[in-house]
């Protein structure tokens, strides 16, 4: 645990509950005044007072951990450093108090951040031929999921009654199961078969839902599963949205679309059952998609899920990327702060995974902070639609804090103290002096250029001013 931000993560917990301090001191058995130097980080939490602290607050460790506070940190960080904003360096004490005594005001900062690069870019050409501008729902969405943490019970709780309802014997028998309940309870023929530039169409005047010839038997039945979600989860999938309106509706579209996808992986991969399955096979993600008869991707995203108060599973991160390094999906439940408006480290694993196709590849990761992760990439590979257009390869890439490697099967045999690779979080946000990989200098560095010295690194640099 990030002891550093436990104190602004319980002021967090105390203002979202409409707690004042006196209350929760009180409940602690401690003063107002000790309280609120542990919330601005001026006294250590003992074991026993976090133990109160959980049952105070009715939450467990994991909610302890400080993820929200140190995503809001590193983005901040990456804001403040864009050289295009003219701003001085700012200091890492400063960005770390924005953080933690306004975090409201850091997260509207980030928020004008992005307005400010859509109209940067628009102005700048990149807009549509109709001249309409191009908006960022896809970042919306990414935000309400991630604040979110991936985790939503009224879908839950919707999956697991239809599941029940349909008193599936085994996860083999799930896709029949749900081609039956489409078939008997909605009226629906579902056909298999050529179906040109589309994967999936669904005809409600006609019922029919028409799946392509080209979609493997894992995306199938996912599909099926998303058809019968989007016919009888409508109340569950506006309880998941909890009030919140999205700002256009290309947003609320991709973020219903997400939601419908959240509960399909729901049904297919029961909470209990799957959490249970994950814990005896140590995570192995490829004997888990077999078990469940789901691809190995739909098992990477149900990890992530795994959030239930009271029943959590291993805190994941994941994310996927394109061999362009375009990163089209992202969530962290495992505080690993991605960059959110560059490219990542190319030292990580998952751009080298390319190189391996259908290969899990393993790396122990070092953050500079000194955040360490145990890390995991393999590709995933959709079908070409036609002879000579090449197939859509991503990679996917997931991992977990260190100290939870020995839970994943994936941490046999390697030496957790000597196996680590340093990486950063993007090459203007990393500080490492002797990187060969480096694509260009730290933006918070001024270079030092000596033509009578070449050094192995790219570029060298000096520390930055205080």
């Amino acid at each position: 645990m990030a002891r550093a931000l436990i104190g602004r993560t319980v002021r967090r917990l105390r203002q979202e509950q409409g707690l004042a301090q006196q209350a929760l001191a009180t409940r602690l058995g401690i003063s107002a005044s000790y309280l609120n130097l542990i919330e601005h980080d001026q006294r250590a939490v003992t074991a026993s007072l976090l133990i109160k602290l959980t049952e105070a607050l009715q939450v467990d460790l994991a909610a302890l951990s400080g993820q929200r506070e140190k995503a809001l940190e590193t983005g901040l960080r990456e804001v403040l450093s864009d050289p295009l904003l003219g701003l001085d360096q700012v200091p890492e004490a400063e960005v770390a108090a924005l953080a933690g005594s306004a975090p409201n005001a850091g997260r509207a900062m980030l928020a004008l951040y992005r307005a400010w690069r859509v109209a940067r870019e628009d102005s700048g050409g990149i807009a549509l031929p109709t001249g309409r501008r191009i908006l960022l729902p896809t970042e919306e969405a990414r935000d309400f999921f991630h604040d979110h943490a991936n985790h939503f019970p009224a879908l839950e709780a919707a999956a697991e009654a239809i599941a029940a309802e349909m008193h599936i014997a085994a996860p083999s028998e799930m896709n029949h199961a749900v081609a039956q309940r489409l078939r008997e309870r909605h009226g629906l023929l579902v056909t298999v078969g050529p179906l040109e530039g589309t994967l999936r169409r669904y005809d409600p005047a006609g019922r029919r839902l028409d799946l392509s010839e080209a979609l493997p038997r894992e995306s199938r039945g996912f599909h099926l599963a998303f058809q019968l979600m989007l016919l009888e989860t409508g109340e569950a999938v506006q309880a998941a949205l909890g009030g919140f309106t999205p700002s256009s509706p290309e947003a609320a579209a991709l973020i219903r679309i997400g939601l419908l996808n959240y509960a399909a992986g729901a049904l297919l991969m029961p909470y209990a059952p799957f959490l249970a399955a994950a814990r005896a096979l140590r995570h192995d993600l490829e004997a888990l998609a077999a078990r469940f008869g789901v691809s190995f991707e739909q098992a990477c995203h149900r990890l992530t899920t795994l959030q239930r108060e009271g029943a959590r599973g291993v805190p994941f991160f994941f994310l996927r990327v394109d061999p362009a390094g375009n990163v089209d999906k992202r969530f962290s439940a495992a505080g690993f702060p991605f960059a959110r408006f560059g490219g990542s480290c190319p030292k990580w694993i998952l751009h080298h995974a390319f190189a391996t196709p259908g290969t899990v590849r393993v790396q122990l990761a070092q953050l500079p902070d000194g955040g360490s992760f145990l890390t995991l990439a393999r590709t995933v590979q959709a079908p070409a639609a036609r002879w000579g257009e090449p197939p859509a390869v991503h990679v996917v890439a997931m991992g977990c804090d260190l100290s939870r490697a020995p839970e994943l099967v994936y941490a046999d045999g390697l030496d957790l103290e000597r196996a680590m690779v340093g990486i950063g979080l993007s090459c203007r946000l990393c500080d490492r002096a002797d990187c060969r990989s480096r694509a260009f200098p730290p933006l918070e560095h001024r270079l030092a250029l000596d033509p009578l010295v070449t050094s192995a690194a790219p570029y060298r640099f000096e520390a930055p001013r205080r």
